[in-house]
């Protein structure tokens, strides 16, 4: 089976890291996980924590800061955010820092954004929230300046919320064509439209295979209005299990987690989670983003590391 594995960390609180430390400790996790065979590292991009990791008041790294920072502590995983809320940067900005992002790492950035939903930072920061309609109009406008800056010499865009005049992007950035673009959200109307338009990659909540095959269905009927090869587009999406060593771990690996995603979670074994993604595979999705909240340190790490050796 080809296929990789992402490492996402949403979250910053670990027992007995002082905030001083609090960088090196999520370094030595992104080294531990590329060591592992993780093929990505990615981080979200909040400034509150986020309901169902844990409550608004723990430690929230700034994303693109902190993912310049993993590029010099790492060497081959891919590096970005999941996702980049389109509400909080000026998207040739945004542009401009994933380009940098891509030199500091020498080519391995992605551009992973979605239309934003936390109201409470917004209000927090004083960015405006419009209602979903406005943010994935934006959302379009955004990703076809980002593609523009990624792949133009002097591009120019003018549409209802941005504008760009011959806007320069040097130094270009390393991967030919630019960081690869991924759309996060599974929205059958606009999200998966906007994807079919824009996107080299696509990120979805874990869900069974029928729904996904569902929604996998709505994305190719999208790119072929939009005259796409819905092969051109890799499929991603959370791990639907959490892993243990042995079964009689599942309950306390599961405690680990808050209420709401204990619920849609499972603990397996790597055998029994090699199994699991089996269907998945075979129904076209490439790509499976374990989070740190259920992989927090360097031993869970490794339990993933065995299942990546019996799926490689």
């Amino acid at each position: 089976m080809s296929v990789f594995f992402g490492y996402h960390m949403p979250n910053f609180t670990f027992a007995g890291v002082r905030n001083k430390d609090l960088f090196d400790h999520i370094g030595s996790l992104a080294r531990a996980a590329e060591d592992a065979g993780f093929g990505m590292v990615t981080v979200m991009d909040h400034f509150y924590q986020i309901g169902g990791v844990g409550p608004d008041t723990e430690p929230m790294l700034e994303a693109y800061s902190t993912l310049a920072a993993l590029a010099t502590r790492t060497k081959k995983v891919r590096l970005g955010a999941l996702v980049t809320g389109v509400t909080y940067r000026n998207p040739a900005l945004l542009a401009k820092t994933v380009t940098t992002l891509d030199v500091i790492s020498k080519g391995r950035a992605m551009l992973g954004i979605g239309a934003a939903w936390n109201e409470a930072e917004h209000q927090g920061y004083g960015f405006e929230f419009p209602p979903i309609r406005e943010r994935m109009d934006r959302l379009d406008e955004a990703l076809a300046i980002c593609h523009a800056m990624f792949t133009q010499e002097r591009p120019s865009f003018e549409g209802r919320f941005y504008t760009i005049d011959r806007a320069l992007n040097s130094p270009r950035p390393i991967q030919a064509g630019g960081p690869p673009i991924l759309v996060g959200g599974g929205g059958e109307q606009r999200t998966l439209k906007i994807a079919a338009r824009h996107a080299d990659m696509t990120h979805w909540f874990a869900a069974s295979v029928e729904v996904l095959r569902h929604k996998t269905e709505v994305l190719q009927r999208h790119c072929e209005a939009e005259g796409r090869d819905p092969s051109t587009i890799t499929r991603t999406i959370g791990a639907p299990f959490l892993l243990v060593e042995h079964q009689s771990q599942a309950e306390a690996a599961l405690g680990r987690l808050t209420p709401e995603r204990r619920a849609m979670t499972r603990a397996v074994t790597p055998a029994q989670g090699a199994e699991i993604i089996r269907p998945y595979v075979d129904a076209g999705f490439k790509g499976f983003t374990f989070g740190n909240t259920a992989v927090p340190d360097v031993e869970s790490i490794g339990l993933v590391g065995e299942l990546i050796r019996l799926v490689s």
